[in-house]
């Protein structure tokens, strides 16, 4: 009987890709059913997993592991790297149709350090049942396993889900849609927690943020505009207990101001006022405050874009360039110098010139881009926090938690 996954997927494609994704990072990858058994047996495991399935427990079964890590990569939006109880690694990213999961595409197992006794030790004490002779052959069986450093593994889990989300390109959507509300909810949570750990004023407003927000709007500047908003949603939610309708009332306000100071900074007034009274429709369509936050950050969005289309920014290249190096870089010993070399710029005059147009130091900017993949690594991976700060960029776990909680107001820890 053919497997339900391959009426929808063409199988001879996807064991193509399969072979592909193998050749190059040289991982085990394998098509998982939609109860979380592999579809095909000749590569269902490995001889260190078939010694450890003697002894598992009945929920540390390999399927009853992937499905549940499967479930939780659908709650991401993305592919999701796990530590299964057999001490291996995986990445797991599912394979849907709409809101339907038909399979999943499993990588691992993996290692992130060479095996040792550690290993075996931790092992022995959570499974005592294991006798000595099957930890040695476990520990001999480890040898064979692929060992990859955190920062690899982050770029083979990036890697994944570019090369199988477009299978199905309307999962795709709901999946890119998914992330989009878990990181604006995880920053609003951020910002929430922020303001109770500060003595807070609720009677009183924090005009001068929502100030800053209609300037980046105006300036087309759209990632610190929705991080503004991210923040005012926080302190409208703590004040206000999580009334919808209050919430709403705020959003509306929010919503003309924002229309209004699009006009006055140059955008075409018919388009705008069009799109104000879609964003006004929707807004009074909303049933929960998560979906509301969510309307609100596509109007910031909109609007900024629509400044941005019609506006001459002053060195938008050279910032993109910059930008989009540092995105690529920015696990490594990145400097100053080396980007403004790649811009081809002086060094001094890069510095005033990336302040200027991206409204912060190149540092700051630098580290506020670490900190955002490790946030991703904290929710989407089981890697050590040491490990996530090794593989962002930074040189030790002290430093990294230290410029963590500066931006977010929290640990790493409390944060996962």
């Amino acid at each position: 009987m053919i497997p339900y996954l391959y009426t929808v997927v063409d199988q001879k494609k996807l064991n193509e890709m399969l072979t592909a994704f193998h050749c190059c990072t040289g991982l085990p990858v394998r098509i998982l059913d939609d109860k979380g058994h592999a579809l095909d047996p000749d590569t269902s495991g490995c001889a260190y997993c078939a010694i450890f399935r003697k002894y598992a427990k009945s929920d540390d079964m390999c399927e009853n592991v992937h499905l549940k890590a499967c479930r939780y990569s659908i709650s991401l939006g993305e592919t999701y790297i796990f530590t299964c109880p057999a001490g291996l690694n995986h990445i797991v990213f599912p394979l849907m149709n709409k809101e339907s999961l038909f399979g999943s595409v499993l990588v691992g197992p993996f290692l992130l350090n060479a095996p040792d006794a550690i290993m075996l030790s931790d092992l022995s004490r959570r499974y005592p049942d294991i006798p000595t002779s099957d930890l040695l052959e476990l520990y001999d069986e480890a040898q064979n396993i692929p060992v990859i450093t955190p920062h690899t593994a982050g770029q083979v889990s990036k890697l994944l889900y570019y090369l199988f989300s477009n299978l199905m390109n309307e999962s795709r959507q709901i999946l890119l849609e998914k992330q989009k509300r878990l990181s604006q909810q995880s920053q609003i949570n951020e910002s929430i927690q922020s303001y109770k750990n500060h003595i807070l004023d609720t009677s009183s407003y924090p005009v001068e943020k929502e100030n800053d927000l209609i300037t980046k709007v105006k300036n087309g500047n759209v990632a610190q505009a929705k991080g503004i908003l991210n923040d005012l949603l926080g302190y409208v939610l703590f004040a206000e207990g999580g009334k919808l309708e209050t919430i709403k009332s705020r959003a509306l306000e929010l919503c003309a101001l924002l229309s209004r100071a699009s006009i006055e900074a140059g955008g075409m007034a018919d388009p705008i006022l069009h799109l104000n009274t879609g964003f006004i429709h929707k807004i009074a369509q909303c049933q929960t405050y998560e979906s509301l936050c969510y309307i609100l950050q596509d109007i910031v969005e909109t609007f900024a874009n629509n400044l941005l289309s019609h506006s001459n920014i002053k060195n938008r290249d050279l910032m993109k360039k910059a930008v989009s190096y540092i995105s690529q870089h920015y696990s490594e010993p990145l400097t100053l110098n080396i980007v403004a070399n790649q811009v081809h710029l002086n060094a001094s005059y890069f510095s005033t010139l990336f302040k200027k147009e991206m409204g912060m130091s190149f540092k700051e900017y630098l580290n506020q881009v670490r900190i955002e993949e490790s946030k991703r690594l904290l929710a989407n991976s089981s890697f050590s926090i040491i490990d996530i700060a090794v593989s962002v960029g930074f040189e030790d776990q002290s430093y990294f938690s230290k410029v963590f909680k500066k931006y977010t107001g929290i640990t790493p820890k409390q944060f996962r």
